[in-house]
């Protein structure tokens, strides 16, 4: 298996290149040059499935047993059996749980493979990167958790100062291993995201520091996350429609990949908050950026969605250059055009947006409470409400949906105690997190500021 770039003018590169270049050298995110058809043999274990899932992007860069070894490995953290438990919430209307991971997130079940994955390929090598990222909340602990261990990383992780929640401000400040430093800029995460951006773009600051990431810009992010909608559909035996609590794209991006491969996916319910980009570009099929408002659900907090890059080349019939020249305009204009005929080969029929504002949320928190006793995080309420509104427009009320879960009630519990009355309570593996000492680390929102702390840490 071989990867392309979004922008047509990098390097084509294998797997573990993929893996340790993150961001490609013209700016682009890396795609396979072409999507695989799904292994249709289940397989009860989730470990398992998931590298026989994974095994056509992988290739033969890395030993089959080696690479089942490491999904082996990556998994045996997770504090449910089935990693990714599909939950029945009320008629055709489903949970899929994805906070049982070591630090209560989706993204868990992506870095814990990608930090298994650093450590083989950097120790085959005899090499050392320096992450460097930007989170909205939960990239940053799962990745420090991923990768603390490793022994050939260093990473930097930037999250926007104020913008996170007390939980997953900690997630990241409280762990001292010596090769993890996560850093609150003055700014929003876009702003962030733009700073990473920026350092992979300077050749010679990447080059001298042997950048690499994280972020779902690293195509070995979004193809984990292709698992768990297979593994969904398996537990449940039929067709569904899935509703993603959705910021960066990637998530969503996921489960569309998983279609390509031939996942029966019914379609896609886009959920957003206020910072609703996404559901207005479905509205109206123009890409509109308005500023960063801050909701009750921060990581969703985002109005420029890297991932929809790797969407938006596939619409443009994969032509690089036409890539490039629309999300240069965007950045320049604050406004992306698609024209008609794309948007209904591409769009329509497949994705829908729904918005959810923190009244909405609150009031989904409130009824799943009240109706079954469980307590639900506001990014997977904002999901909820989402596909409740899909149904009897889009969607009929007989049509199963799958709301993805992406993180654990005590990470917000704020908005918890607010909506239902109750405190959610920490895993006991997280039960003294508010007491432990804190290294905070603040910067303003200053290229030269980031990269002089940067060059500092290796």
């Amino acid at each position: 298996m071989q990867y392309i770039s979004t922008r047509g003018s990098a390097p084509v590169l294998g797997f573990c290149d993929v893996l340790l270049a993150g961001l490609a050298r013209d700016g682009g995110l890396y795609v396979p040059e072409i999507w695989p058809t799904l292994d249709k043999t289940p397989n009860a274990n989730y470990a398992n499935r998931a590298a026989s899932i994974m095994a056509p992007f992988v290739g033969n860069e890395i030993d089959v047993k080696v690479f089942n070894q490491l999904c082996i490995d990556a998994y045996s953290t997770f504090r449910h059996p089935d990693v990714a438990p599909l939950v029945e919430i009320g008629p055709n209307e489903y949970l899929l749980e994805l906070f049982h991971g070591p630090t209560l997130a989706f993204k868990d079940i992506a870095l814990q493979l990608v930090g298994k994955l650093f450590d083989h390929v950097l120790k085959q090598r005899n090499e050392r990167v320096m992450i460097v990222g930007a989170t909205s909340g939960d990239t940053g602990g799962a990745a420090f958790d991923g990768v603390a261990s490793c022994r050939n990383v260093d990473i930097v992780m930037l999250y926007p100062n104020n913008r996170v929640s007390d939980v997953q401000r900690r997630q990241m400040t409280t762990v001292m291993s010596p090769n993890v430093h996560a850093v609150a800029i003055d700014g929003t995460f876009d702003d962030c995201q733009d700073l990473v951006k920026a350092m992979f773009n300077d050749e010679k600051f990447r080059d001298a520091n042997n950048l690499s990431a994280v972020n779902s810009i690293n195509w070995v992010r979004v193809m984990a996350q292709v698992v768990y909608y297979v593994t969904a559909l398996e537990k449940l035996g039929h067709s569904a429609v899935f509703s993603v609590p959705t910021g960066n794209f990637g998530n969503v991006l996921a489960g569309w990949i998983a279609k390509q491969m031939g996942a029966q996916i019914d379609g896609f319910v886009v959920a957003s908050n206020t910072n609703d980009i996404l559901t207005r570009f479905f509205e109206s099929q123009q890409m509109i950026a308005n500023e960063v408002v801050p909701t009750l659900s921060p990581s969703m907090d985002i109005q420029v969605s890297s991932n929809f890059e790797r969407l938006l080349f596939e619409m443009n019939s994969r032509d690089g250059a036409a890539t490039a020249k629309q999300l240069k305009d965007f950045r320049m204009l604050g406004k992306l055009n698609v024209a008609p005929s794309i948007f209904t080969n591409w769009i329509a029929g497949v994705f829908t947006g729904y918005r959810c504002d923190d009244e909405q949320t609150l009031t989904t928190m409130k009824d799943v409470y009240q109706k079954s006793g469980m307590l639900i995080d506001p990014h997977t309420a904002v999901g909820l409400s989402a596909a409740r509104q899909s149904k009897g427009t889009n969607y009929p009320k007989s049509q199963s949906i799958i709301t993805l879960a992406t993180a654990h009630p005590a990470k917000f519990p704020d908005a918890v105690r607010r909506a239902t009355g109750q405190t959610p309570v920490l895993p006991e593996h997280l039960a003294d997190l508010m007491s432990r000492p804190e290294r905070i680390i603040s910067l303003p929102n200053d290229l030269q500021a980031v990269q002089t702390f940067v060059a500092g840490c290796r």
